[in-house]
């Protein structure tokens, strides 16, 4: 049975005068300049993201810690929700209070969910689709605000330049005698790329302050997680093809028994904080290339891990 959706009884002053507050903001239209108020906050709340994949569908499942005041991207459709743990006020577009307190199913409607969050709280949003490229599924599903995308272009105009990452690959072209054209060619090849199979994942793609589009993080990870795998049956993942160099990497490629390749996180990495991406996931390309030529050279049956 599903949990009751109805008017909140508020007995916390802080949640009591948050909700107030934006109730204030939803019925004067305000919504994108409290996002801009927000954002300018140093401390962001962590707002990890889990990318599920099944047979025709899509879950991004996101995790919100009690005591955070959320503000959703616009959904630009009809869509399945699950909130499998937690409760939350939404403050609706009329100004009314509705309290979501798990387990519950509701089908949601286009534009933005704003409230508050009592309890730590995990909340499904289902797609149908057969996408798997989370940049593209956001594009599809998500309309951003100008005032999200704004501090996207500056987090990235900030960002580290990470000329020291950049330098340390063009001595790894340097030792393995790889010209850069060479490099670029094999990188580029899409005859040995495959999607993510269904599955789990708490990564997407997106531009890198390192270099072109990088592998980051949407929810934290801990050293000797499986992050994805990233090369099956011969044919390179996401992981594979999109994790960056770095001279101190976060992650390492692992083989297993078959030949297949995992990439494992080495240290912790921060997942999302408010609505912005983790860190990016990089490796040392050496120890990449090493083990590229140990599997190119032993059988299966002897590699180890």
């Amino acid at each position: 049975m599903n949990a009751p959706i109805h008017l909140q009884a508020l007995a916390d002053p802080y949640a009591t005068k948050t909700l107030t507050v934006l109730r204030d903001v939803v019925l004067a239209g305000d919504l994108d300049l409290l996002e801009d108020v927000m954002l300018e906050q140093p401390d962001q709340a962590p707002c990890d993201v889990v990318h599920r994949f099944g047979p025709g569908v899509y879950i991004r499942e996101l995790t919100m810690l009690a005591g955070t005041m959320a503000i959703g991207h616009h959904q630009r459709f009809r869509h399945v929700n699950i909130v499998l743990k937690g409760r939350v006020t939404v403050v609706d577009a009329d100004g009314g209070l509705r309290e979501i307190v798990a387990p519950h199913f509701f089908v949601g409607e286009p534009g933005r969910k704003v409230g508050y969050v009592h309890e730590d709280t995990v909340w499904q949003n289902i797609y149908a689709t057969t996408e798997t490229d989370v940049g593209r599924l956001e594009a599809m599903l998500l309309r951003q605000s100008p005032m999200f995308l704004r501090h996207q272009q500056r987090r990235a105009a900030i960002a580290l330049t990470h000329e020291a990452d950049r330098q340390d690959f063009e001595s790894v072209l340097t030792e393995t005698g790889i010209g850069a054209e060479q490099a670029a060619a094999e990188t580029e090849n899409e005859d040995d790329q495959i999607p993510f199979p269904d599955g789990s994942y708490a990564v997407r793609v997106a531009a890198s302050p390192i270099h072109g589009q990088g592998l980051f993080a949407t929810s934290t990870l801990q050293a000797g997680d499986l992050i994805a795998p990233a090369l099956i049956d011969g044919r390179r993942t996401p992981a594979g093809r999109f994790t960056n160099q770095s001279v101190t990497p976060n992650a390492l490629m692992l083989p297993r028994p078959n030949g297949d390749i995992d990439l494992v996180a080495l240290a912790p990495i921060e997942g999302m904080r408010g609505g912005q991406l983790g860190d990016e996931i990089t490796i040392d390309y050496r120890v990449a290339l090493a083990l590229q030529d140990h599997l190119r050279l032993a059988p299966p049956s002897e590699v180890t891990v």
